[in-house]
């Protein structure tokens, strides 16, 4: 019996080619039905305007913390600096992940987009940890007059700039932990700019100078709680471990009730980028190959229920087949 790979046509692809490798098995390859879930190109225009605008505004910013002596404006716009390094590398990893496969990148480029997400998680931790520092030193020393009807109007200029990117990123951020981790920064720090104004009401009013430092500190706890599902998904994906919205043992129940299965094994699911998951798995069939119309079935249930756009299956057909990869311990 020899060994051949059949493609499953899907809506960008049509087409059926087989290869002879070996002997003693069939390996099919059944690749998902509704296409691949790649991020929106317009999202390019989403980066660019977003870039721009927050560029202007830590300018804007920075300037201003310098004359109002605030460390909570400051805080922000070290934070935004963070957001605008963070959008342009995640860009760079968009572009890169849309790049076909060429030699040795045979899933191409995609996996940047995983590892983008995971930089910018921690190079934003990195960021508060040290504004964090300078604002408990603040804090220590007593705190600083603080210019406060600055403080309001630069802040108010953070909620829109930052509430228009977020607008921008939010129809991809459910499907796309890069996309994902541009608008919860931008969300995030639309939120903080709304605490920073209220701080700088309260000192205008009250004259406590110390509630600035109090207020970094408070918006950079925000920002940690937020950016820490950022970095274990991210960290995850990195690990090859199966994205958070699909349990291993759901799709092997699924195989398994499957006509005709006896038995899965070497079951391995994983990122290949923020937007696309793949899978392998051997499943044993002792009564015979069951054909492209299984496969196909297969690769779109996987799809719509699991959202899993590149299955790999292999068909053992004897039940005396006795396979290395079987024992759960074997990778």
């Amino acid at each position: 019996m020899t060994e051949s790979h059949q493609h499953v046509p899907d809506e960008q692809h049509d087409h059926d080619h087989g290869h002879d490798h070996g002997q003693k098995h069939k390996h099919d390859h059944a690749h998902g039905l509704s296409g691949h879930s790649h991020a929106p190109v317009s999202f390019g225009r989403a980066f660019a305007i977003g870039i721009a605008l927050n560029t202007a505004f830590v300018l804007i910013e920075a300037g201003y913390g310098f004359f109002a002596n605030s460390v909570a404006l400051l805080s922000d716009a070290g934070h935004n600096l963070s957001d605008v390094l963070s959008l342009i590398v995640a860009w760079i990893a968009a572009i890169l992940a849309a790049r076909p496969p060429k030699g040795r990148y045979t899933y191409g480029l995609r996996s940047s987009s995983i590892l983008a997400a995971l930089f910018n998680a921690v190079f934003l931790l990195v960021a508060i940890g040290a504004l964090s520092w300078e604002a408990i030193y603040r804090l220590i020393a007593g705190g600083e007059h603080v210019a406060g009807r600055t403080v309001i109007v630069v802040a108010a200029v953070g909620i829109l700039v930052n509430g228009i990117t977020a607008w921008l990123f939010s129809s991809g951020a459910k499907d796309d932990l890069n996309i994902r981790g541009a608008y919860l920064h931008m969300l995030a720090d639309a939120l903080v700019s709304v605490g920073v104004v209220v701080t700088g009401f309260v000192i205008l009013y009250t004259g406590w100078n110390w509630l600035d430092p109090v207020a970094s500190l408070a918006i950079n706890s925000v920002i940690v709680i937020g950016t820490w599902s950022l970095l274990r998904d991210s960290l995850h994906l990195s690990l090859n471990a199966a994205p958070r919205t699909i349990e291993p043992d759901a799709v092997r129940a699924y195989l398994g009730a499957q006509a005709g299965v006896a038995n899965i094994h070497d079951l391995h699911i994983w990122a290949m980028s923020t937007t696309e998951t793949a899978m392998t798995a051997h499943l044993r069939m002792p009564g015979g190959h069951p054909g492209d119309a299984f496969l196909m079935h297969i690769a779109h249930d996987l799809k719509e229920k699991f959202r899993i756009d590149h299955p790999t299956l292999q068909i053992e057909t004897s039940a005396d087949t006795v396979c290395a990869l079987e024992p759960d311990h074997v990778v």
